[in-house]
């Protein structure tokens, strides 16, 4: 089965804290990253499936950067994810939550024959998370 990966960019800054432990235990936990700092993110997104006959497409690439712009990007992009974004109120804005809530945010809007199989968000040049989906593995 064939696979496709779109690529996207977005600026964010946040800073992690816990607000039930102590100063000290944030600081050994979080180190320097108790600081508001950004990254530029690269996210790719990956779609499974069978190509269209009529079209040979898994998905329109211009559908799927519509979802991503409209559904993503537009709400992470120059924020501080973990003040701006409703859904991390609670939530530490790691990696491996962003994933979590880039899927939730795209998953029910690919449609047709195509299906997300895998979100990728490189953080910095040595640190990234795959998310295969909450079924995945």
């Amino acid at each position: 089965m064939p696979y496709i990966t779109k690529q996207f960019k977005f600026c964010a800054a946040h800073k992690y804290w816990n607000p039930n432990w102590s100063d000290q235990k944030n600081k050994k936990i979080f180190e320097d990253d108790i600081k508001i700092h950004g990254h530029n993110y690269t996210l790719d997104i990956t779609i499974k499936g069978q190509p269209l006959d009529d079209s040979g497409f898994i998905i329109n690439i211009s559908d799927l950067k519509k979802i991503v712009d409209k559904y993503v990007i537009k709400y992470l992009d120059h924020s501080q994810i973990e003040q701006d974004v409703e859904w991390f109120e609670n939530k530490q804005p790691s990696t491996e939550n962003l994933v979590i809530f880039i899927w939730e945010q795209i998953s029910p809007h690919i449609i047709g024959n195509g299906k997300l199989f895998k979100i990728k968000l490189r953080e910095t040049p040595t640190i990234y998370t795959e998310y295969y989906g909450p079924d995945g593995e």
